[in-house]
């Protein structure tokens, strides 16, 4: 893999690769004993992710369905421990943290509980399922004095951050409008995960994936299809418009919105959800001191016809970047007119000429069609071949663990991020428009 090569090429960037090259030079002998609560597909992506970091060593797993525990030990070794209750697996001295990667209404309470055992968190997205569980997390993140760190990767990659560069260099002048969506066409991408044909009270714990959400019977579909499910999940705005609230905040340096709107429906996957398989939603955001007021519409579509893939576009006075998550951006500038445009095929001769004279009077220097043929330049950003920002991500986490650095994606951030998202749902389930203090972070009115 040449993500390590990558990253050191691009180190002048500062943050992120900086990060990731201090995490390269780790010894071997210095380990970061890790567990992982909730080692289904999210988990243990992250897990393998992470111990290809230097110095990470994966020592236990919880989850509440045995055969992810036997799968830990077939893919990591016999010597892992194992349990379904995520409090012994805290309890052990010999884990320095934890990745939290279980069903949304989890997050925070295992990331508070996982800080007050002494652990490092990496929380998945969202980091709540309610806005007033942030205040919950930040302050135990500040009474421990641990690291948390959401798991949304984009704030890590060198594609933000050159994108930020951009955009702060007023490349494409002020920010006035973001667009951004994130479709899926497959199965998988609607959250139709596979249901093990094992599963039964005997080998899933029920009771501790129900947790605080309403009680109900057992249903392995609920269990292993859970973001289909408002008591469980956060629906498409906390799968995925997170992640494109986590991007842009990075880079504008945001703390969110003041307004909150969205509609949406289920339209194609009628297997029972209860939450939208299409989501538009709109966002206002207030001046700030980099950046002046501006509008964000997000799209998520899981109708097959999409296409899928996923896309920005960042819109300013003097013109336009698209971002491709994927490759790298495209910055599009174009200047101003110069001078106001005009169009007299309406009007009669005498009027004509008036306007014209008056007209050259005032713009002596530039031809009549000088704005219209203004030049538009452009100029792309590509990313190194075989780059991953989920790698720069984990490594970044560790790294502030051994050095006691900040992270960016702190329990602020990721309330921050997960908010508006969350008041998405808030919206189109209540069918009204949502104003939010990003400041305070608290709901208005």
């Amino acid at each position: 893999m040449s993500t390590r090569r990558d990253f050191l090429e691009v180190s002048a960037l500062g943050g992120a690769a900086a990060s990731l090259a201090q995490a390269q030079r780790v010894s071997p002998n210095d380990k970061i004993r890790l567990g992982c609560i909730g080692i289904g597909n999210m988990g243990l992506g992250d897990v393998k992710t992470a111990v290809t970091v230097p110095g990470v060593e994966f020592v236990a797993a919880a989850d509440v369905y045995e055969g992810r525990l036997t799968n830990a030990k077939e893919k990591f070794g016999k010597q892992i421990f194992t349990t379904r209750d995520y409090r012994e697996l805290l309890a052990r001295p010999d884990i320095d943290a934890v990745i939290v990667a279980t069903p949304d209404h989890w997050h925070a309470v295992q990331a508070v509980a996982a800080m007050e055992a002494g652990k490092h968190v990496y929380c998945q997205k969202p980091m709540v399922k309610n806005p007033a569980d942030g205040h919950k997390v930040i302050a135990a993140e500040k009474r421990t004095g641990k690291i948390l760190q959401v798991g949304s990767q984009r704030v890590s990659s060198i594609l933000y951050a050159r994108l930020r560069e951009v955009i702060n260099e007023g490349k494409i002048g002020e920010i006035r409008m973001i667009e951004a969506f994130y479709d899926r066409n497959s199965a998988l991408g609607a959250w139709q995960y596979v249901i093990p044909q094992d599963a039964s009270p005997a080998t899933v714990d029920w009771d501790t994936f129900i947790g605080a959400a309403p009680k109900h019977s057992f249903d392995p579909i609920r269990l292993f299809r859970w973001r289909n499910y408002q008591d469980y999940g956060t629906g498409i705005a906390g799968d995925l418009f997170v992640h494109l609230f986590s991007g842009i905040h990075y880079v504008m340096d945001s703390k969110g919105p003041e307004r909150v709107y969205a509609s949406g429906g289920t339209y194609y996957w009628n297997d029972g959800r209860d939450v939208p398989d299409l989501m538009i939603g709109l966002y206002d955001y207030p001046k700030t001191e980099k950046h002046g007021a501006h509008q964000i519409t997000l799209r998520v579509n899981f109708e097959a016809g999409t296409g899928g893939g996923q896309s920005f576009r960042f819109v300013g006075t003097e013109g336009y970047i698209t971002l491709d998550v994927a490759s790298g951006f495209t910055v599009t500038s174009t200047p101003r007119e110069s001078r106001p445009g005009y169009d007299l095929e309406s009007f009669p001769s005498s009027v004509k000429e008036k306007f014209l004279t008056d007209y050259r009077a005032k713009y002596p220097d530039q031809k009549p069609s000088a704005d219209a043929m203004r030049p538009a330049t452009s100029f792309s950003y590509k990313l190194p071949p075989g780059y991953l920002e989920q790698y720069a991500h984990h490594a970044n986490f560790f790294d502030a663990i051994r050095n006691k650095r900040a992270v960016v994606e702190d329990a602020t951030f990721g309330l921050r991020a997960a908010a508006p998202a969350l008041l998405s749902n808030t919206s189109y389930f209540e069918k009204r428009l949502v104003e939010w203090d990003p400041i305070a972070m608290k709901m208005k009115g």
